[in-house]
Order: structure tokens, then sequence, then C-alpha cells
């Protein structure tokens, strides 16, 4: 086979279809043992190793190969636990899709300890590609090992690592536009290491996938917008996918009997938007997709929002929710950026993310977005940043504050409808901000930091406990995983407890919530 494509085995597991999970692979395997992850990792099935299903960013290299001149019996995507199946003599190159090869992701940095353990995903990317440099010398073979990755920085700062691994090109950026040049140039010896694409494609130049993709995952818009400094994606223009191209991909999952959508954007109530000034939704957009994509499938769900977008538009969150019978058991969730609670810290990192809104008003905005996503049956998964540049020690207080205001006054307001979580990443400088020093969780704490960090994973547990059952309703893997689930959080809780008391900051110390209010909503 010519070109063989893979995703590293993270991003080829399905979890069990167990919520949040896919974050599974941040964790270190220093401390998550290797059984229990092999128990909650169930892989994506695949017909003679070839995958039924792949992950989005493999599917659209595909199309584009595809596009670009190379001919269909050329190009395979491949499990990656059978993937020596497909290489031969013949094979010009591997290509292996990866999310955060070395670790050095936000998330990942927080669980490992700032990169001192070993994350599975690093593991698991690095053992495919010794296998790969292997199997490629045992053979005496003279494919190109060709990683593509938005973490493309990753490799570069670990250069050392990536040549030992024996990776022979890199490329980042996106690619559909120019991919059959790169790969050609690969082949022909000219390429350098380091490929990165500082264009991108208009929508036209963006083929729809022509094989089922994992979740159903579907595109239908590109970049943000709303030019958040710490967040590479949001620094790209928007580009919006016209919904006959939506529903083409949609067919194709249908094709295989998916009969769910995932929704892709960085803002899903940016989609369509025409007010660029204040970012008020495009009400009837959104809808109106959702509308069509539901006519066909029976649950879609968006990946990304932002919370202000919902609070300014929550005919929105009630329409979907109609159109998903979403109820106490069946939720429709969306990851959102909390980042801080600092009206002056938001306004210089992501000065249009709490529009229509003021920075002002970021703390309202986030109580009273999450009323109105949880009164409609949406479950947000909120991100907090710890160590933003130019960050006080009393914004980390109020970052904590904010956390128990919004689960004491919701819980008040909602009772068993009030749900949220709240993740802490570490800062990584990328976007406007890469030129900034990365979070260190040794040298940079303070006590709003931990603060934060505790109150944060205090709730997570706390929802552990009270919302698993919401979101894993009719899923006989919940069985399996609710034990691990609530013993883990409060081992995390109980371990930043104790973390927290090393270094001087009593947690158990009363904090005063915040004098905020909840404003009723009402949609016409």
């Amino acid at each position: 086979m010519r070109i063989v494509l893979t995703s590293d085995p993270s991003l080829t597991s399905t979890f069990r279809n167990i919520p949040l999970l896919d974050f599974l692979p941040c964790a270190p395997v220093e401390t998550v043992p290797k059984f229990i992850y092999k128990l909650l990792d169930s892989q994506l099935p695949d017909k003679d190793g070839v995958l039924i299903q792949a992950p989005y960013a493999i599917r659209k290299v595909e199309a584009a190969l595809l596009k670009h001149g190379f001919k269909r019996e050329e190009v395979v995507v491949a499990h990656p636990k059978k993937i020596e199946k497909f290489i031969d003599e013949k094979t010009t190159i591997v290509g292996v899709n990866t999310m955060d090869p070395y670790g050095l992701g936000p998330v990942t940095l927080m669980f490992t300890e700032g990169g001192r353990k070993t994350s599975y995903s690093k593991y698991l990317f690095t053992s495919l590609i010794k296998r790969l440099r292997d199997f490629r010398a045992k053979k005496g073979y003279n494919f190109k090992i060709v990683v593509g990755s938005q973490a493309g920085w990753q490799f570069e700062l670990k250069q050392d690592l990536t040549e030992k691994l024996g990776i022979d090109h890199v490329i980042w950026g996106e690619t559909e536009h120019v991919i059959g040049d790169i790969f050609r140039d690969i082949e022909s010896g000219g390429a350098d290491m380091f490929i990165k694409i500082k264009t991108w494609p208009g929508v036209e130049d963006i083929p729809p996938v022509i094989n089922p993709t994992f979740k159903g995952m579907v595109e239908v818009m590109r970049g943000c917008g709303r030019g958040c400094r710490f967040c590479s994606p949001n620094l790209r223009s928007a580009r919006f996918y016209p919904i006959e191209k939506i529903l083409k991909e949609i067919d194709v999952n249908l094709s295989a009997g998916q009969r769910t959508a995932w929704l892709h954007s960085e803002d899903i109530f940016n989609y369509m938007v025409e007010d660029r000034r204040n970012f008020y939704p495009n009400e009837d957009a959104v809808i109106d997709l959702f509308e069509k994509v539901l006519s066909k499938v029976d649950f879609a769900n968006p990946t990304h929002g932002c919370v202000a977008g919902a609070l300014a538009a929550p005919r929105i969150l009630k329409r979907v929710a109609e159109l998903d019978r979403a109820n106490i058991n069946k939720w429709v969730g969306i990851q959102v950026g909390f980042e801080t609670a600092s009206p002056e810290l938001i306004k210089r990192i992501a000065n249009n993310k709490m529009k229509p809104f003021s920075p002002e008003e970021w703390p309202w905005v986030l109580l009273n977005g999450t009323y109105a996503f949880n009164k409609f049956y949406w479950f947000p998964a909120y991100t907090t940043i710890v160590g933003l540049p130019w960050e006080t020690d009393e914004d980390g207080i109020d970052t904590a504050r904010l956390i128990l205001t919004m689960e004491k006054k919701l819980y008040e307001k909602l009772g068993e409808k009030a749900h949220f979580t709240v993740t802490p990443l570490g800062f990584v400088p990328m976007g406007g901000l890469k030129g900034n020093e990365f979070f260190d969780i040794d040298q940079h704490l303070t006590k709003g930091r931990i603060l934060h960090i505790y109150h944060a994973w205090r709730h997570l547990a706390w929802e552990v406990d009270h919302g698993l059952k919401r979101v894993t309703k009719g899923n006989p893997n919940f069985l399996i995983f609710a034990p691990l689930a609530k013993f883990g959080s409060r081992m995390i809780v109980q371990s930043i407890r104790k973390w927290a008391i090393r270094n001087g900051v009593d947690v158990d110390k009363p904090l005063e919530p915040m004098d905020i209010k909840i404003e009723e909503i009402e949609v016409k």
C-alpha cells in the first residue's frame, strides 16, 4: 500500500462511550495502573485491519489525498494495532495523526505534575512510533514516518526525542489545500523535517469525508473569530460550512449506521455569525443547522461553545433541547471555556469572549450562562486556566469563589437540574501568548492558584457522585466505571488537600460567595 494512515491508539479508543473519559490519556502511567486503562480502553472496530470509523482529522487527510490525485486503492486508514499488515516495499508514507504526543497539552501537564510523570498519550504515541521505526529497520523498508498534529510545536520543542524516535516529517496547520503537494515532496525527498502550513483553505478547498467518522463527528466551521490570545484555533479566521456540505458528511456516517452526530466547531454559537462586532449569535442559522441535522439522526450535540453566546441566545438552547428530546437523564453536552473569574484578566487575554456582554459582567455571565444551559438540559464541561500571564493571587481566589457561588446558587435554583464541571488546565504558551512561560506546578504556585485547583476538583468529585448517573443513564459500562470514578475523584481531592496543607493553604477555610444573582430567562 502506497499511503498508510492511522492515529495513535489514544484517539481510536471509544472509552466505553463514557462522557469525558476521552481525557483518560492525559493521566500518568505511574498513577493509573495499566490494567485499569486497558479495562476502560475499548477500541474502534476494524474490518481486516481497516478502520470502519476513524478520527475525523485522519478522514479529512484521506479525503484530501483522493481529491489531489492519489488513487483510492493507494490509500488506507488502518487500525494502529494492525498497521504492519498494510506496510510493504511499495509503502512510501506512514502518516500518524496525534493530539498530545509528548504530553505537553494543558490538561496533561496538570495531571502529570508538569510533565514529571508520563501520560498515557505520550506512552501510547511513542510506543506506536517505536514499533514503526523498528519494523522499518527489520524489514529494510524505506517508507517515511510522517506525523500530523496541531501539536506540531511539541516535536520542534523536543527535537532530540523526535529524531530519536525516527520521525522523518512533522506537519501542522490546515492542510487540505496543499496535502497532495506535501506528500509528493516527501516521496521525492524534497521536504523539510518540520512543515508548517501558514495558509488556510477556503471552504470550497475542504473536501467532505468519504468514509465514516468516530462518534459521527462532522465539522460545521473552521476557526472562531473571537481572537482569544491564549488559543491558536481562535486566531484563525472563521469559515462556515454550508448546510449541504454538513449533511453530506452526515449521510456518510448514516451509511455506516451512525445515528448520532457530534457537530464540531470552536464555538457553535458563532456558526454563520453576522455580527462580528458584538458576536450576537445568528439564532436562526444555528437552529436551522440542528433542525436539518436532527431530521436525519437521533441525537446531535456540539463539541464547543462560548457561554456568552449561550446566554445571549437561549432560544438556541431551548430548541436544540426540544429536538434532542433532552431531559433529566438525557443531556446535551458541550465543552466551554471558563478561563478565569477576573473581569480585568479576561479583558486582557480574550476581549471578545464575553461579547455581547462587557468584561465587567464576566462572572455574572458565567453564573447566568450556566443557569441557561442547565434550565434546558445542557451540561457544560468548563475549563479554566491556571497561571495565566498577569494573573494575580486575587484572581485565583475569585475563580474558586465563583465555582462555589455557581455550585450553591444553581442548586438552590434548579435542584437536580444543576450540573457543570470545571477542569483546571495549566497555562501553555500558545497563540498570541506563545512568548510567555509555561505554568510550572512547583515554581508558580500561589494561595489563589491552589484554591482555584482545589475547588474545581472538589466540585468535579461532587459531580461524579451526583451528575455522572445522569449522563451515563442506560450505559451498562457505568457499573464498571462508577466505582473507579468515585474512588479516583475522591483520592485526587484528598491528595490536593494534603498538597495544599504542605504549601500552607487551608482549603477548608470558608470562602465568601460572590454577590451576583441569577436572572430569570424568558424564551419566546
